[in-house]
């Protein structure tokens, strides 16, 4: 699966706005000038070699690009989010849900692409969730996160795992990547952080039901 965002270039961290409802929009502007306070894409101060795998990954920042994989190497979780651009709208959801905290433990973050939000939640849902039903948004994101930092070919060779919210997950081998629960797939995935793996998923997990294509009353959208 292609992200249509990434097709549309390499900006820099949290310039992407996609059109999914003014609560993103609010979220994502909060906050703008807080950054890491270093330049992610100096290359000559972070680790070499970090290889990321995936159909994706050609379309996202490389080389000595800001946002490229080594320069988010020892950079927090939560501020490596903000420069993978295909990552807007989970970025938002950890920031509008406090859950950066736990970002801090080692932990393995499956986290769901712009185009995956939009397939899964209508404008009006996902708003609701940004801004009212956060305690709802917070458990839907910790079905994205499992303990321990986990290269994904070890997620595939553990065969199942079992997520910070309690759900379990059967991890079988896709190529280079991992399908988890024949719901979704890895596609860019083993970006490091400090104290985290970073697997960017086409397919948004957990049980909440699919609304998009709905209009603002819950019926289909003409």
């Amino acid at each position: 699966m292609t992200d249509t965002n990434a097709a549309a270039g390499r900006p820099a961290p949290r310039r992407i706005l996609p059109i999914t409802g003014a609560a993103l929009a609010a979220v994502l502007l909060i906050g703008l000038g807080s950054t890491s306070g270093k330049d992610s894409g100096a290359a000559d101060a972070v680790p070499a070699g970090v290889a990321v795998t995936g159909p994706l990954c050609d379309l996202l920042p490389a080389g000595s690009e800001p946002g490229n994989p080594a320069s988010l190497a020892d950079q927090p979780a939560d501020q490596a989010l903000q420069w993978i651009p295909v990552l807007t709208t989970f970025e938002a959801a950890v920031r509008a849900t406090g859950l950066a905290e736990e970002l801090t433990r080692e932990v393995t973050i499956l986290a769901p692409t712009d185009d995956a939000f939009a397939g899964k939640f209508s404008r009006t849902n996902l708003d609701e969730l940004l801004l009212r039903d956060t305690d709802e948004l917070r458990e839907l994101l910790r079905d994205h996160l499992v303990t321990g930092a986990l290269p994904v070919a070890d997620l595939v060779a553990a065969g199942t795992v079992t997520t910070v919210a309690g759900t379990s997950l059967t991890v079988t081998g896709v190529g280079q990547g991992a399908r988890l629960d024949d719901q979704a797939e890895t596609v860019c995935a083993d970006y490091r952080a400090a104290g985290a793996r970073i697997h960017v998923i086409n397919e948004v997990l957990g049980d909440l039901p699919t609304t998009a294509g709905q209009d603002d009353d819950g019926h289909p959208a003409h």
